[in-house]
């Protein structure tokens, strides 16, 4: 099974649908912040490993909190990935904490005081005229 193949794209979407629900709704360590998402997924083609990129919305502390209470519940985590997933191997997952979205978020943020300050730059011009 090659990498990009339809057959290995079907299982990053079905593995990264069940644990966004695993995490969210079976996983009971206080450590895991409730806004954590699985932003993506990536199951190996021989189907004995998977990345899955967590994103979690707030500290950079909370961040590596989530991330630690994952790690501890990874046995839990693979036994109900393997439950609701029938895949020949289950596998191991790599959790790896993703700042995409947080980043983005920033950006928009810089993006809009730039755009805040030329309005408000202009207004004072058209206001001396």
């Amino acid at each position: 099974m090659r990498k990009n193949s339809i057959k290995n794209i079907r299982i990053n979407a079905e593995v990264q649908r069940e644990l966004s629900h695993i995490i969210q709704n079976e996983v009971k360590d206080p450590r895991i912040h409730p806004m954590t998402s699985v932003v993506s997924v990536e199951v190996a083609p021989d189907l004995k490993s998977c990345k899955a990129y967590i994103s979690v919305l707030g500290t950079e502390e909370e961040g590596k909190d989530t991330l630690a209470g994952l790690k501890s519940g990874m046995g839990f985590i693979r036994n109900q990935l393997a439950r609701a997933v029938n895949l020949r191997n289950t596998p191991e997952i790599t959790f790896i904490l993703d700042q995409s979205i947080e980043y983005g978020v920033h950006m928009s943020r810089l993006i809009d005081e730039v755009v805040g300050s030329q309005e408000e730059k202009e207004q004072a011009d058209d206001e001396e005229d």
